[in-house]
């Protein structure tokens, strides 16, 4: 059964940082690219961002310069490093690939 499952939401201050993770299971996690997305109250879910199998990482513009998408492939988990958090990144935060959704972790920047 392939599996994602997020952690590493929770509550910050704006400016501060968070570490989000996404474990895989089930899937050969090194050959898949894996893929970020984010959606906020009342709003379409967006992409944050996408790291290759080969490390190769892209990021949405609003994020740039913030955010940064690494893995370890031993681990089987992609990792959402965020810093310099604005308040409009508040959102559920979402790992995809291979057709599967993760259940998401809450991110919010409030102070």
């Amino acid at each position: 059964q392939v599996q994602l499952m997020e952690s590493g939401g929770g509550l910050v201050q704006p400016g501060g940082s968070l570490r989000l993770s996404c474990t895989a299971s089930g899937i050969l996690f090194s050959i898949n690219a894996i893929h970020w997305y984010r959606q906020a109250p009342g709003q379409v879910r967006e992409r944050v961002g996408s790291i290759t199998s080969g490390g190769n990482t892209s990021y949405a513009d609003s994020v740039k310069g913030r955010f940064s998408i690494s893995r370890d492939n031993a681990k089987n988990t992609v990792y959402l490093q965020m810093n310099s958090l604005k308040p409009e990144d508040t959102a559920v935060y979402y790992c995809y690939s291979v057709g599967i959704w993760g259940q998401g972790t809450q991110v919010t920047v409030s102070s």
